[in-house]
């Protein structure tokens, strides 16, 4: 079975948080059985004065001496994905680290970009983000930018993105986005998780969606357990996207996480709670890593 994780924040806690302990290792990610673990290049908190770009760059050298020195090896191609082997697959986490410049797309790609968040938490050249509750939608610049990450089949990643952003990609960007890293907001009313609407739209446009790990996003307790991942995954299932839905799980980007999930090797949790709810291995097999590599098929790949 190959398994895909979505959104983890691994780079940045090692280059900027030295003094915490990751929870996505290479231990970790061999126990989980994970096949294709997406790092993300994180922007910074501070949007445009937090300097992303630079900061994209050191994460990105971590990930190459993580490759020289530690054996992680990236992935050119999400479908380079295989079972028993882990790659990693690299992606943007705030769009105001191309600066507003085409040419810094073209630069990412080249590095091995394949998915990108239009924002994180702050406003930048491309759009809004949910946090801020605008009503306003992509801007002529993100256009821009999103036209050429088409160009090179990068994925559109609308979490942390507003409504109005989210809803002008599904009804005019030439593919389909995703949501590496969102729960459902019906389960969990919380401005970063997505509506019955926004789940229906993605499975309709070919999309695809993370279910996010945090707990705060999964309930409103602050605690959760692997149980609370597959009733959110059942959730999206049952309106129409079993073959839209995966893992996202925030890992090393969330200060708490489910109990009894802590890491990736966690994640057999959360299959075996699936097969619990009657899901057949087929069903599990495409939620765990096969729809992701599908929606990636959709993109061109």
């Amino acid at each position: 079975m190959i398994i895909c994780d979505t959104h983890c924040d691994t780079l940045n806690m090692r280059v900027f948080h030295k003094d915490e302990t990751p929870c996505v290792t290479m231990e970790h990610m061999v126990q989980g059985g994970v096949s294709l673990q997406t790092c993300a290049l994180f922007a910074g908190s501070k949007g445009m004065s937090d300097h992303p770009y630079e900061r994209a760059i050191a994460q990105y050298n971590e990930l190459c001496r993580l490759s020289r020195e530690e054996g992680w090896e990236k992935a050119n191609s999400p479908l380079d994905a295989e079972e028993g082997k882990v790659k990693i697959l690299l992606s943007v986490e705030g769009g105001e680290i191309f600066e507003g410049k085409v040419e810094r797309v073209d630069e990412f790609y080249g590095y091995g970009v394949r998915m990108s968040g239009v924002t994180w938490n702050n406003e930048n050249e491309m759009g809004h983000p949910a946090k801020h509750g605008s009503k306003e939608g992509i801007k002529p610049r993100g256009w821009e930018l999103l036209r050429r990450m088409a160009e090179h089949k990068i994925a559109v990643d609308t979490s942390h993105l507003n409504e109005a952003g989210f809803w002008d990609i599904v009804d005019h960007h030439s593919q389909p986005p995703l949501a590496s890293h969102s729960c459902a907001k019906a389960l969990r009313n919380h401005f970063r998780n997505l509506t019955d609407d926004q789940i229906r739209a993605m499975v309709q446009r070919g999309g695809w969606i993370g279910v996010n790990f945090y707990p705060w996003f999964l309930g409103d307790t602050g605690k959760a357990v692997a149980e609370d991942i597959v009733t959110h995954i059942d959730y999206m299932c049952q309106l129409g996207a079993d073959r839209h839905v995966g893992f996202g799980s925030d890992f090393d980007g969330i200060e708490v996480w489910p109990d009894d999930c802590s890491s990736p090797a966690g994640v057999p949790l959360v299959i075996d709670g699936l097969r619990r709810r009657g899901y057949s291995e087929e069903a599990i097999a495409r939620i765990a890593g096969d729809n992701f590599l599908d929606y990636y098929r959709r993109l061109g790949w």
